[in-house]
């Protein structure tokens, strides 16, 4: 594959190491997992990465950013196991550190270098619980739509790995992205229980968390794009 969907860079072989990289795979390397280490974990995550039985709740949020949603997700909810995927080195390592400093000792999180093209690499079928794809890449210009995350075929991935009475929460900036991915979850096997074009203004507002990117459209009063949709 290329451009966006190419398979990552191998940590270990890169020749001189940022601090970010180094971090990966020292101070954070109980709580962050490379591109290489990642995959072995298939189906094993509740038993041997987190030492818990097989229906215990296993929640999943694609591209961690800066980690703000990622560490109050793994703050406030800690009756549940929580996975973040990002596939950059820096919001990585900023991630899991506000998740540690916010939640120190934590076991119940951990975070993971790949690319979200590929998370068909990462977990069996029916082996993961709800999703979280706040604010991705919306690849504006219409001749890199094909690297947008949100394609069919990543939906129907997706549902397959999800366990029955899941959802994925979806949330963006952009209306054009939006309406671009309604028609293909629509399409999908997954059901569309909500739907806004303005997050702040609907009655799920009381209970999002305001992430990183939304701040600073809320500044704008550009409105959120958001949508949950279902695996019944």
């Amino acid at each position: 594959m290329k451009g966006a969907k190419a398979r990552l860079a191998k940590t270990t072989s890169i020749p001189f190491p940022n601090p970010y990289v180094q971090l990966l795979l020292t101070s954070f390397k109980e709580s962050a997992f490379d591109e290489t280490l990642s995959p072995t974990f298939k189906g094993k995550w509740r038993t041997e990465v987190f030492s818990k039985e097989k229906e215990h709740p296993l929640d999943v949020e694609i591209g961690t950013g800066n980690g703000l949603f990622f560490s109050h997700k793994a703050s406030t909810e800690k009756d549940r196991l929580f996975l973040g995927i990002e596939a950059k080195y820096k919001p990585l390592i900023q991630a899991i550190k506000k998740a540690l400093e916010d939640s120190p000792g934590g076991d119940w999180f951990k975070i993971l270098r790949y690319n979200a093209y590929q998370i068909s690499d990462l977990f069996e079928e029916d082996e993961i619980n709800n999703v979280y794809i706040h604010h991705p890449d919306p690849w504006p210009k219409k001749k890199h739509w094909k690297h947008r995350l949100l394609q069919s075929e990543f939906m129907e991935s997706l549902f397959k790995l999800q366990k029955k009475n899941s959802f994925v929460d979806f949330k963006t900036d952009s209306e054009d992205y939006f309406d671009w991915t309604l028609k293909k979850w629509e399409n999908s096997p997954y059901e569309v229980t909500r739907f806004t074009r303005d997050l702040h203004n609907s009655e799920w507002e009381p209970e999002n968390f305001i992430t990183h990117f939304e701040k600073i459209f809320l500044k704008k009063k550009q409105p959120i794009f958001y949508l949950r949709a279902e695996k019944k």
